[in-house]
């Protein structure tokens, strides 16, 4: 008898990373500026924002079965190809649609319980966040939408693991519009980007195939190789520049740049050079995974040494 996939692969519990990270960052940043940690809030903040990714993740596994991208992929892996479970199992179906829904109302429910615990000028920017936050988490993949189908899942990523999430972090701190909140928005959802478009190289025929168009299965594996390299580019930018701007031991956040010395150089070479062999592409993601976790990992520690040195 075939063991039943467990929770953690069904939300594919490795990945959300992605959400904790800019949570976390967004949320020092606002004990920086406002000097001091409103504790409930964050916790809050970060239940409503896991809520939301597992949302996203299990609708995503949903969708992709149904519409056929998943069926049809040969190439699926830890780090792309969704997690497989409903091939595996059509029967979780209906678990999977409570799961996902369930992530929704756990968000709905930490948006309401953060209500009381923020000024009432944040609660336009707090709802607005949760409900664009929901729409991409369903569609995503769901129709009619279907943003990663028609060309807006790149940005959708950057920008739900990016600017929203870090905002939603410090809005949840009661910190309103700051410079350095808008410096500190790009890097965690070109991170999480990398992981998608590396994914996207994996996947192209399988992406071609179900009809998804994302910059692989539009424009090339080449293409979307420089894209990547440009995309981890910009991290390494906007982290010099968090450096430069920050007044104090700034160079804290230089850290955070350990894993594109030792990890990148490789990861870029074998994403640029075999872009169009799948199996290889896969040793670039795993990499490319590495030092998302690496990179989200020594920003967060950089920053709480900043914060309390």
């Amino acid at each position: 008898m075939k063991k039943k996939p467990g929770i953690g692969k069904m939300i594919r519990v490795h990945f959300l990373s992605s959400i904790i990270a800019p949570l976390i960052l967004g949320t020092l940043l606002a004990v920086h500026l406002n000097g001091s940690l409103e504790v409930l809030n964050f916790l809050i903040v970060l239940i409503t924002g896991i809520g939301l990714h597992v949302a996203t993740n299990v609708y995503n596994d949903i969708y992709d079965t149904k519409q056929g991208t998943d069926k049809v992929n040969v190439h699926r892996n830890e780090s792309s190809g969704g997690s497989g479970v409903l091939l595996d199992d059509p029967g979780l179906m209906s678990k999977m649609y409570f799961l996902a829904r369930t992530g929704l109302i756990v968000a709905l429910a930490g948006t309401i319980a953060l209500m009381p615990l923020i000024e009432k000028s944040l609660w336009p920017c707090l709802w607005g966040l949760y409900l664009l936050s929901a729409f991409f988490s369903k569609y995503y993949t769901a129709p009619p939408f279907k943003l990663s189908y028609r060309g807006w899942g790149e940005i959708s990523v950057w920008f739900a693991f990016g600017p929203m999430a870090i905002l939603i972090a410090t809005v949840s701190q009661n910190l309103g519009s700051h410079p350095f909140i808008w410096l500190l928005m790009p890097a965690t959802g070109l991170s999480t980007s990398s992981i998608l478009l590396a994914g996207q190289m994996i996947d192209l025929e399988a992406d071609r195939a179900g009809g998804k168009h994302g910059i692989a299965s539009r424009m090339g594996t080449r293409f979307t190789s420089v894209v990547y390299l440009l995309v981890q580019s910009a991290i390494i930018v906007n982290v010099i520049l968090l450096f430069i701007v920050f007044p104090g031991n700034s160079w804290l956040f230089l850290f955070a740049l350990i894993p594109y010395i030792f990890l990148f150089p490789k990861a870029a070479n074998i994403i640029f050079k075999d872009h169009n062999n799948p199996d290889m592409i896969k040793k670039g993601a795993k990499l490319t995974v590495l030092i998302h976790l690496a990179f989200s990992l020594l920003l967060i520690i950089g920053f709480l040494i900043y914060i309390f040195l």
